[in-house]
């Protein structure tokens, strides 16, 4: 079976590309042990822009505190080697990473002003990125804000971005626009190679013992899926940008549900944390095994065969399906009797 792909203008020998997550990415025998498992391509953690600001202000109360005291208190001042001042640990590990292995490293950037992400993208396509994505992580909470400001300023960064970067550039966006179809060509008008669907927001957890807010990360299921794989159906062949899938891709099916929506690649992070990294391997030989039973010749065969746009009713995209839904749905009458006891 031919898996290859090509996503923003990489040639790929598949579409199973490692989504970025910290745990998985930021060691480099890790890296190369998604290499060697199958692994198309790599994206890197992200690198935060609060980082830096953190680090710097870190420093500077370092190197000041106790400049009053006596000449002889050298140990106020750090070791060296405990602070890495700027982006240039995540920059080298780009560098150790591009030298140590074959397939493509993506560069991952969560940026908070204008000016970093136009810095940090620069940064890293000098440090040897094959492509940058662009992670793009903005709750807006004031009240006076309108959606047109949040949409303006999401393309300012890709506008701004894409005119100083040559390498490809990938925009990593939650669903949460008015119009999210507008909104994704006008990211490709604005310069993006691809669009990676979709960005999951991690909302916080309360501790009713300690009555305090905390986070509680929840991996992906299955179920996570369906929404990216509903626009990916819909936007398939209609900008001009390659899609990745991401969100709840964790089996064989998932992967050929996605692929035949319209996705170039699908990214995985939530299979890795269950299933470990030699998961990569287990799919690709799976994938491979159901399209030779299905007769696929190839990953390109299946690319977008169930969008929209090559759908026989595509009206199942739209507002009519949910109609149907609705009404092929059989209730379970038993599990709602509030007096049953529990227990």
């Amino acid at each position: 079976m031919d898996l290859t792909t090509q996503y923003l203008g990489l040639d790929l020998k598949s579409p199973l590309v490692v989504g970025s997550c910290a745990p998985l990415t930021e060691d480099l025998d890790n890296l190369k042990k998604m290499e060697d498992s199958g692994a198309a391509a790599i994206v890197l953690h992200s690198f935060f822009e609060e980082q830096l600001r953190q680090e710097r202000l870190e420093m500077h109360h370092h190197l000041t505190h106790g400049t009053n005291s006596f000449a002889e208190a050298l140990t106020y001042f750090p070791e060296p080697q405990v602070f890495h001042v700027g982006s240039e640990e995540y920059l080298n590990h780009i560098r150790l990473a591009k030298e140590s292995l074959d397939i493509p490293i993506i560069g991952s950037l969560n940026g908070s002003t204008l000016g970093g992400w136009l810095d940090y993208s620069q940064q890293m396509e000098g440090a040897g990125a094959d492509a940058i994505e662009l992670n793009i992580y903005y709750v807006p909470t004031d009240l006076d804000v309108p959606g047109t400001e949040v949409e303006k300023n999401y393309l300012d960064i890709v506008k701004t971005v894409r005119a100083e970067v040559k390498i490809p550039i990938a925009v990593k966006i939650a669903p949460f626009f008015s119009n999210m179809a507008y909104m994704a060509k006008k990211f490709a008008d604005h310069g993006a190679d691809g669009l990676v669907l979709f960005n999951r927001f991690y909302q916080p957890d309360f501790d009713l013992e300690s009555l305090e807010v905390y986070p509680h990360i929840l991996l992906s299921t299955p179920q996570s899926m369906r929404l990216p794989l509903h626009w990916l159906a819909i936007l398939y062949g209609r900008i001009d940008c390659d899609l990745a899938a991401t969100s709840g891709i964790l089996h064989t099916v998932d992967l050929v549900k996605v692929l035949m929506a319209g996705a170039k690649v699908t990214q995985l992070v939530s299979a890795l944390l269950r299933h470990g990294i030699g998961y990569i391997h287990t799919l690709e030989n799976s994938l491979a095994h159901w399209m030779e039973e299905h007769e696929y010749e190839s990953v390109r065969q299946m690319q977008g065969s169930m969008s929209q746009l090559n759908c026989p009713d595509p009206t199942a995209f739209e507002r009519v399906q949910y109609v149907k839904a609705l009404q092929t749905y059989a209730p379970i009458w038993k599990a709602l009797d509030p007096f049953e006891p529990v227990g």
